[in-house]
């Protein structure tokens, strides 16, 4: 659930919100650790506990996540989880369905949380 911790630490820092991204790609090695981290980011108590924040992230649109397929899909290529969920995707969503700003969450080995913004030119 790193992606949980890493997205509101890149929010804070860019000033963007979960609501304006077009497109999100979440990746994690198994679709329950994708769920916590949607309801960390709406939960309260998680906000108040985990974040220390004002307001909770928000929901985002689930038709807006991992629209190509997400990374257990791939069959959750360890070890090039950042080359295959990145550039395929966002080659996708900018060519196929002319999306625009996109946010990648990446949770690694050892419990780490990786995220980047990726925005059409």
């Amino acid at each position: 659930m790193a992606p949980a911790y890493a997205v509101p630490c890149m929010l804070a820092r860019t000033g963007f919100t979960l609501a304006d991204f077009d497109f999100y790609e979440i990746h994690e090695a198994v679709a329950a650790r994708v769920l916590c981290t949607l309801r960390a980011w709406e939960s309260e108590t998680f906000r108040r506990a985990q974040l220390g924040l004002s307001k909770p992230l928000g929901a985002i649109d689930r038709k807006k996540r991992n629209v190509v397929g997400g990374s257990i899909a791939l069959g959750h290529p360890f070890g090039a989880s950042g080359a295959h969920v990145s550039w395929p995707r966002w080659r996708s969503c900018r060519l196929e369905k002319g999306l625009g700003l996109g946010l990648n969450s990446i949770c690694t080995a050892g419990g780490m949380g990786v995220t980047a913004i990726l925005e059409r030119p």
